[in-house]
């Protein structure tokens, strides 16, 4: 009896394993937002680190991060490292192009807890009185993280995210 059981466990996991690796060898997040103010009033708060403690969602998970800024002061070459608690892990970004108004891409690079490198990227575009700000994350699944995303949905937990970064920066806009 004890032998068809650890066969079956083993049948199980073999089965798990094998569907990890069918899993997606990308994933892709992104939320959107109409805020009530011109591009010119909202592309400051992302090309500008020093902007990101007054809305971004992780800023406040770790009161003692610590953060440091180098580079270019804002646009492309412009870096933000920090390191924290177990919420924030320790990373690093940097803006590897800038388009005043429009665009802004970001190189991330997460290495605690767990080692990702991501590409983030911002657009606005103005309608009449309303600029639709996309934000949005890609990279790659290596297979760990394939095993992973079949427990944990990452679109769910870092969308939740951005829709909070989104509204706060509504917020900031919108005053």
């Amino acid at each position: 009896m004890v032998k068809k059981i650890v066969i079956v466990i083993v049948v199980l996991i073999a089965a798990l394993l094998i569907f990890a690796a069918t899993r997606p060898d990308t994933f892709h997040v992104q939320r959107e937002a109409a805020i009530k103010a011109p591009p010119e009033k909202i592309f400051p708060l992302v090309n500008d680190f020093r902007n990101w403690g007054k809305w971004s969602p992780w800023e406040k998970l770790d009161p003692a991060m610590k953060r440091t800024l180098s580079g270019a002061a804002t646009g492309k070459g412009s870096v933000y490292e920090w390191e924290g608690n177990s919420d924030v892990g320790k990373g690093r970004m940097e803006i590897t192009d800038a388009i005043p108004s429009s665009k802004i891409a970001i190189k991330l690079d997460f290495l605690k807890p767990m080692e990702a490198h991501n590409a983030v990227n911002f657009t606005l575009e103005a309608k009449g009185g309303v600029t639709n700000v996309t934000w949005m994350m890609h990279g790659k699944n290596n297979y760990f993280a394939k095993l992973m995303h079949i427990f944990f949905n990452v679109d769910r937990m870092v969308g939740k995210d951005f829709e909070t970064g989104l509204s706060n920066m509504k917020a900031l806009a919108e005053k």
